[in-house]
């Protein structure tokens, strides 16, 4: 049995209960409680989707839910807002693609936000984030293809931040990815290309505190996390899919590494991703955006920059640390009777790392990168924002443009806009 601690504090699985449900409603009820789920239309025709909203049915005491929806018409989001309709708990499904959210969220480029941004799930998270902290003291995500969710994942998710004696403001899960058909081990882009590179980049530059931490998280490129809302206010948002990266290092700036904690979730399947024919595509395009979020914020925490006569010698440690690897993945597969493509991995191997030095030349070229602002810098600019957008994206507001002369402004009344749209 794994029960090692290390820079991150680990909750284990050890194979028990834990706290009684009873205690986890009361704990919901006692500390206002949010969640939210980036979610696409397409999710709602299938099954993981339900498996969620069943087992969050049952969930007592949950102060709201908030669904991110990006949707095509206000037909869809009606279907989306009657899939959630029975819950005993309020839900608030947000429609991020809106037309009413996209000329609020135009109109404040003029307050020098710019806060509109290629669609995304960081996009969905930011917006979602601006929706839930309005009222609650906890937030947590989770995506919606999970298809293992069970009762414990909110629960051990949640936990940690319920009690605040724990001190904890940031939850990470980590699980083992395999697939519910195969039973083979999935997860490419962490076990193939984020573990080789962490290690890899440690032998060039050093033991930093940066990638120390990093390669402390079991699954760093895990997409459901808590947070306290303080937290969450003050985190900047990726918008590409350096997301959870980014994330990650946005959190090591603004907390303390013994308030961050990570939970085992146990066995955890959803949505695969292809790797991709190009290096724009699928996993490929992942992995390269991946690495320039990695030595970008190496340069912001470290100070430290990978030059150039140093690519070779990355290409070749990350090739070597990959195969060691593949075959250790290999044997893990054997002996717990998974299947196991060792010449599919190898090849992602050596398409990941083809993908090393044009990332880090386009990284050299462009080193900063467009990031969704905090919350608490949004409302420093405008204190209304806030409610203004979770009152534009509800579907009622979808009419709102045609019967609003004053809806478009180049000094926008946040505040104003939030009542004509309620009033809608």
């Amino acid at each position: 049995m794994d029960f090692q601690q290390g820079l991150i504090t680990t909750v284990h699985d050890y194979g028990f209960s834990g706290a009684a449900p009873d205690l986890f409603h009361q704990q919901l009820r006692d500390r206002p409680t949010a969640l939210l789920l980036p979610c696409l239309m397409e999710e709602f025709r299938r099954p993981a989707l339900r498996l969620i909203r069943e087992v969050l049915t049952g969930l007592e005491g949950l102060q709201s839910l908030v669904i991110a929806l990006a949707a095509n018409s206000v037909e869809e989001v009606l279907e989306a807002e009657a899939f959630w309709a029975e819950m005993p708990f309020p839900v608030h499904v947000h429609w991020t693609n809106g037309p009413a959210v996209i000329e609020l969220l135009k109109s404040v480029k003029s307050l020098g936000l710019d806060v509109l941004v290629p669609p995304g799930k960081g996009w969905a998270v930011w917006q979602g984030l601006g929706v839930a902290c309005r009222q609650a003291e906890v937030v947590g995500l989770f995506d919606a293809d999970i298809r293992t969710f069970t009762p414990d994942y909110p629960k051990r998710m949640l936990q940690p931040l319920l009690d605040r004696s724990t001190g904890v403001a940031y939850v990470k899960a980590f699980y083992s990815r395999l697939s519910l058909e195969t039973h083979a081990l999935q997860g490419r882009a962490t076990r193939l290309f984020v573990g080789p590179l962490l290690s890899s980049l440690e032998q060039i530059v050093g033991p930093l505190p940066y990638l120390r931490y990093l390669q402390s998280f079991r699954y760093p490129l895990a997409g459901e996390f808590a947070f306290t809302t303080d937290l969450a206010m003050n985190l900047r948002i990726p918008c590409d899919w350096g997301l959870e990266i980014g994330l990650l290092s946005e959190v090591y700036r603004h907390v303390a590494i013994s308030r961050i904690a990570q939970v085992d979730l146990g066995v955890f399947d959803h949505k695969h991703k292809d790797l991709g024919n190009t290096p724009d595509e699928g996993l490929k395009r992942m992995a390269s955006e991946i690495l320039r979020t990695v030595l970008r914020a190496l340069m912001e925490h470290e100070g430290c920059n990978l030059l150039s006569e140093q690519l070779p010698t990355l290409e070749a440690l990350y090739r070597r640390v990959g195969q060691d690897r593949v075959r250790q993945f290999g044997l893990d597969s054997a002996i717990n009777g998974l299947p196991h493509d060792r010449h599919g991995e190898e090849l992602a191997v050596h398409d990941f790392a083809q993908l090393l030095r044009p990332a880090i030349t386009d990284l050299m070229e462009t080193p900063s990168v467009q990031q969704l602002p905090s919350w608490s810098r949004v409302l420093s600019c405008s204190q209304d924002l806030q409610q203004a957008l979770a009152a534009a994206g509800q579907c009622r507001s979808a009419t709102v443009l045609g019967r609003n002369a004053d809806y478009v402004n180049p000094k926008p009344n946040t505040a104003q806009l939030a009542e004509s749209f309620v009033a809608a």
